[in-house]
């Protein structure tokens, strides 16, 4: 005979309500990272490894390494998105004593906030790394003409401007991070 506290339903509404909230969160968190990540992943790669004899200002120095170390803490963020889902299994289990406790899950949500709050960080130095060297290549000749003895590396390359893009994928995936963190919070202290 089946004991009615067996059933999912029989879960307090507020523990149903959080489990929810971390498997819808965590789901749509993960994928969005996933994707942009993978696209950051692919530009920064490009940029790094298939043209390597075409070395721009925007991809040396510590633009593209804050921006490389800023991908790889997506890819712990992306971890953690993925234990939501985990914790949202666990809070559904029939027995009480499975469940993780209010401050366990508090702090894998602000766990994965501050994984994302560092990555937007090292992702936001590199940009403005990179901005800085496009602007400073953009000041530095005028490019209405170019001169027969021009440095190529002295123009804005479309390679500069991929950079961008990649860096502006990952700002935008630590950002749905945070914003996914803190609805969490939210829905867990309700």
């Amino acid at each position: 005979m089946s004991n009615s506290s067996d059933s999912p339903s029989s879960l307090p509404p507020t523990v149903e309500q959080v489990a929810k909230a971390l498997r819808l969160g965590g789901w749509a968190c993960f994928w969005v990272q996933l994707v942009l990540g993978i696209v950051s992943g692919i530009i920064f790669l490009f940029a790094v490894v298939a043209l390597p004899g075409q070395k721009t200002g925007a991809g040396s120095g510590g633009g593209l390494f804050f921006a490389v170390c800023g991908l790889v803490v997506l890819g712990f963020s992306i971890y953690l998105a993925f234990r939501y889902t985990r914790v949202a299994r666990q809070l559904r289990s029939p027995t009480p004593s499975l469940r993780p406790s209010r401050a366990d899950t508090t702090q894998q949500v602000k766990r994965a906030l501050i994984a994302n709050l560092i990555g937007m960080t090292l992702t936001l130095f590199g940009a403005e790394a990179i901005g800085g060297i496009l602007l400073g290549k953009s000041l530095a000749r005028p490019q209405i003409f170019i001169e027969s003895t021009a440095n190529l590396r002295e123009f804005i390359q479309p390679l500069d401007i991929f950079i961008v893009l990649g860096n502006t994928h990952m700002i935008v995936a630590h950002f749905v991070g945070i914003v996914v963190g803190l609805f969490l919070l939210d829905r867990v202290y309700k």
